[in-house]
């Protein structure tokens, strides 16, 4: 009771956090937390637990539903591990805990802790891997951490009593009192927006949005959690609505908007504004009838409309939305993003690694913005010190200077081990900041997988010590006849994501029999990336895994660029999916290179299929595909489909050129020959030693109007044909050449008969 006491007593004069663990048995656990709570003078209303049952009086959540803290701020949060310890979980749980306050963790004995296998465990456990294969790694690595961080007490609990292993108090000097942050001599939103800010940081992002009154910009505002980055777009759109303009708002739900609604609220208040709100509590929108102006929140799915034609678009938690509706937002006058760098419950990438590249060539001047001054706490918080260490949310790659002479001749393949990651925490840090920044979403429970799956491996370059590249791939396949079983009659099966969809999707009951290792993540460092590395960093693991496995795969949100580079490295389509990513937007493409007959069987036969199917289906659940992607997918397939018409399909063809055949006929042996010359324009098949030339728009014009379906006006408008005439024509050209190379003499013959 005295240690929580005085726990919170110095928290609350530094304006800090701190972290109380309490290690035992689960009751006795529970009750001492109860107990603590009590002392350290925490209101069960100002309290939340998340853990499997809610032996507290306050707010309680499962670990799964931690996200529900998003966003909100407690005095407490208790974290109960006992039955299983989510990372993501515990991430949420700091980033919830304002200054002031207690992160509450209740564990097994800490010496035990990392041997017990949890239900977390049981998530790694891919088949045919069972849940003692599963390692403590992560856990134990924490263990380590809650000993070592400034601000963390331990108290060890039996039924003996309790010690105080640590206790946790830092003796910080008196909290100083907060300067006040100086509006910009130059700034033309009302004085009581820049009063309202809490930090110069603030300020600064606040003096950024004045910039949205002018079309054509962009700003781009970058923090960590907590640094007030929602708070200045909702005084700067209170501030844009007094000038009578129309500020929609998305966010990937409106919880994580609420606070710019708040703040915009609260300045309304404050400078005595008339305001009309759509409901009392939790509005979405707001008018100021004085000035016309309003903001207002729309779904990312119907933001991407611009619905009502706003003047300005703000993005809250913008690395959290998908890339093509990041993309689809740029269409408004002026647009702002706010993103979050090192969020607790993870870091989206998306925004830097897919989309920041498409913003800098939009029409946009845009202005970027970083925040890293904390509002709810103090700068000096050793909680948040512990989490990004305990999680690795800072983790970086090596610095330019180190690597920028690696090339594949100067790089090294090296076999990373778990043991190798724990016994040097730089390698970690190198590691897991490569696939970081590579990635448009990893979250704290990626490190535990990285550390305790175990079907995980990690292949890397180095160059003088450093990693420079990094690929992390997953072993499949290999089940049983019960799990093959399993998933072809619909149930689900943890990981072996190329054998689940050849089964369940594709009906292919025996495609869980071969084994493979799936290339999870692959990244190169940005200093040395177009230099081979990633191609060099697969051909090793290929030569290393050569004679283990069947197949490689990979699956992924498939860019033009992203398919031609697993093309290039001996990669095959055999799948595009027929539903978006929630997260990237885009379709995803799974891709096999075979290395072994049974492998070779497996990919040739859904080659095959892919061919067969991918016509009717791009012209209905993928009419919608970036017909770059279509081509580079269907260039990478490793088939020769058959061109099989009839007679009557080969006259129709045939008319088509001269303006005798009409396409919308049959469109089907048009999408025949579509398909067959696509995948065979890679050079594989040619004709007199040459390939059937079409230019680039020639084959978005066959993707979009022959495979497809798209209206003739829409098409012409899309590929920048002067007139619909034009476009027909440019489709008739194309068909003329695809039917001269593929049709017989007598169809020749068809052919000059009408041109």
């Amino acid at each position: 009771m005295d240690l929580a006491r005085s726990l919170r007593t110095e928290a609350r004069r530094a304006n800090e956090r701190r972290c109380l663990v309490l290690a035992g048995p689960a009751e006795q656990s529970r009750d001492r937390a109860r107990t603590a709570l009590d002392a350290a003078d925490v209101s069960l209303d100002e309290t939340t637990t998340l853990g499997s049952m809610p032996f507290l009086d306050c707010e309680h959540y499962e670990q799964s539903r931690a996200s529900e803290l998003l966003g909100r701020t407690r005095t407490a949060v208790v974290l109960d591990c006992h039955g299983e310890l989510r990372p993501n979980a515990l991430g949420t749980a700091v980033g919830a805990v304002d200054g002031g306050g207690l992160l509450v963790l209740l564990t097994p004995p800490l010496d035990e802790w990392p041997e017990i296998r949890d239900a977390f465990d049981e998530t790694l456990a891919v088949p045919p891997f069972a849940v003692g294969d599963a390692t403590g790694h992560f856990r134990r690595r924490l263990v380590e951490t809650l000993r070592a961080h400034r601000g963390i007490a331990v108290v060890s609990l039996s039924e003996d009593g309790e010690t105080v292993e640590r206790d946790g108090l830092t003796n910080p000097p008196p909290r100083r009192p907060p300067t006040e942050p100086t509006a910009p001599t130059d700034a033309t939103f009302p004085l009581a927006t820049y009063e309202a800010c809490l930090t110069d940081d603030q300020c600064a992002a606040v003096r950024a949005f004045e910039r949205l009154r002018d079309p054509d910009t962009a700003v781009v505002v970058e923090a960590d959690r907590g640094r007030g980055k929602s708070s200045a777009a909702g005084l700067s759109a209170a501030a844009l609505v007094l000038e009578g303009r129309d500020v929609l708002v998305t966010a990937p739900q409106y919880r994580s908007a609420a606070e710019v609604f708040a703040r915009a609220v609260g300045l309304f208040e404050t400078l005595g504004v008339t305001v009309e709100r759509d409901r009392p509590d939790a509005p979405q929108e707001l008018l100021v009838p004085e000035s016309g102006g309003r903001i207002r929140f729309s779904k990312p799915s119907a933001a991407v409309e611009l619905p009502g034609d706003p003047d300005v678009v703000i993005v809250d938690e913008a690395a959290a939305l998908p890339v093509r509706r990041l993309e689809a937002l740029l269409a408004a006058p002026a647009v702002a993003f706010t993103t979050t760098v090192h969020g607790y419950e993870g870091a989206g990438r998306g925004f830097s690694v897919r989309f920041r590249d498409r913003l800098d060539e939009s029409d946009h001047d845009v202005t970027d913005v970083t925040m890293t001054t904390p509002i709810r706490y103090a700068d000096a918080d050793p909680i948040e010190a512990w989490a990004f260490r305990a999680l690795l949310l800072d983790a970086r790659p090596p610095v330019e200077q180190l690597v920028t002479d690696a090339t594949p001749e100067t790089a090294s393949y090296r076999r990373i081990s778990t043991a190798d990651l724990l016994a040097d925490e730089h390698l970690l840090r190198e590691v897991f900041g490569l696939l970081v920044l590579a990635h448009y979403r990893t979250e704290p429970a990626d490190l535990a997988r990285l550390l305790d799956a175990p079907n995980l491996t990690v292949r890397a370059l180095t160059y003088e010590g450093h990693v420079v590249a990094v690929a992390l791939l997953a072993r499949e396949g290999d089940l049983p006849a019960d799990l093959r079983a399993t998933m072809y009659e619909g149930g689900r099966i943890r990981g072996n994501m190329v054998p689940d969809v050849l089964t369940t999707q594709l009906r292919d009951e025996s495609a869980g029999v071969p084994v493979g290792q799936r290339v999870l993540r692959i990244a190169t460092h940005a200093a040395v990336r177009s230099r081979g590395l990633g191609s060099k960093l697969l051909a090793a693991a290929r030569s290393e895994f050569g004679d283990e496995v069947d197949w490689l795969g990979v699956g992924y949100g498939a860019t033009p660029e992203l398919v031609r580079f697993w093309r290039q490295n001996g990669y095959a389509t055999v799948h595009l999916s027929t539903t978006r990513n929630d997260t990237s937007g885009e379709y995803s493409a799974i891709m096999l290179d075979p290395v072994s007959e049974e492998g070779k069987a497996l990919a040739d036969r859904h080659a095959d299929w892919f061919c067969d199917r991918i016509a009717a289906v791009l012209s209905d659940a993928l009419d919608d595909c970036d017909p770059d992607v279509v081509r580079a997918a269907l260039r990478a397939v490793d088939s020769t489909p058959p061109v099989a018409l009839s007679e009557l399909e080969w006259r129709l063809v045939a008319g088509v050129p001269g303006g005798a055949g009409i396409l919308d006929t049959d469109p089907a042996p048009f999408r025949t020959l579509a398909v067959r010359h696509l995948v065979a324009s890679d050079g594989a098949e040619t004709s007199g030693g040459d390939v059937v030339a079409l230019t680039d728009r020639e084959e978005r014009l066959l993707v979009r109007k022959v495979l497809q379906a798209s209206e003739w006006d829409a098409v012409a408008d899309e590929l920048d044909f002067v007139s619909r005439r034009q476009c027909m024509r440019a489709l008739g050209g194309a068909v003329e050449r695809l039917t001269r190379r593929y049709g017989d003499a007598w169809v020749q013959e068809e052919l000059d008969r009408h041109t």
